[in-house]
C-alpha cells in the first residue's frame, strides 16, 4: 500500500508540475463546471467481473489548464457468481491538469467509498489516477481506481478497476 501510495502522489506531483504555467487571467474567468456521467469497468478480482455507476462531479477551474474536482455519485461490483453484489458510494477530491491542446488531461484523485448494500459496512481509501478528453460538454476518461479495505476473492483486501466514464458537462 505504502509503494501505491507514494506511486499516486509522485503522479498527481507531476501532473500538478506539468500543467502549471503563468497564466494571463485577465482573459480567463475562473468557475465552476458540473458533470454527470455513467462508468463502466472491469474489477480485477475473481470474485467481481463488472462495475457499473453513476457521477456528478462538481470542478473548479483554477486556470484554462488546472482545475479541483469534487465528485461523488453511486458504484456497483457486480458478483460473477451466486453471492452478494458490493454497492457503495464514493466521495473523491481531485486534481485536473490539462497537458495537450486544452482538451487531453491526467487526473488524480484521492477519497473514500462507503459501503451501502448488503450487510457490507466497510469503508474504504481511493486512489484513482486517470486520463481524459474533454470539450466544451462531453468529457471521456479511463481510470484506474485502488480500493485498499474491500474484500478480496481469496480473503484478502485490497481491489483494483479499471473505468470509462463518459459525462455530459456544463458551466453553472
Amino acid at each position: 500500500m505504502k509503494n501505491n501510495l507514494k506511486a499516486i502522489i509522485a503522479f498527481v506531483a507531476i501532473c500538478f508540475a506539468g500543467t502549471v504555467q503563468a497564466q494571463d487571467n485577465d482573459t480567463y474567468d475562473q468557475g465552476f463546471k458540473l458533470g454527470i456521467g455513467a462508468n463502466a469497468g472491469y474489477v480485477f478480482d475473481d470474485a467481481f467481473g463488472l462495475a457499473l455507476g453513476a457521477d456528478v462531479r462538481l470542478q473548479y477551474n483554477l486556470s484554462q489548464k488546472t482545475s479541483l474536482t469534487l465528485t461523488t455519485g453511486f458504484t456497483n461490483f457486480f458478483k460473477d457468481e451466486a453471492g452478494k453484489d458490493l454497492g457503495f458510494i464514493p466521495v473523491k477530491a481531485g486534481f485536473k491538469g490539462f497537458i495537450w491542446e486544452d482538451r487531453f488531461y491526467l487526473l488524480g484523485e484521492v477519497g473514500a467509498g462507503f459501503a451501502v448494500t448488503n450487510d457490507y459496512d466497510q469503508t474504504t481509501l481511493i486512489l484513482a489516477p486517470g486520463v481524459g478528453y474533454a470539450t466544451k460538454y462531453i468529457d471521456l476518461s479511463l481510470r484506474y481506481e485502488y480500493y485498499n479495505n474491500f474484500p478480496k476473492a481469496n480473503g484478502g483486501e485490497g481491489i483494483g478497476q479499471l473505468a470509462l466514464r463518459v459525462a455530459y458537462g456544463f458551466d453553472l
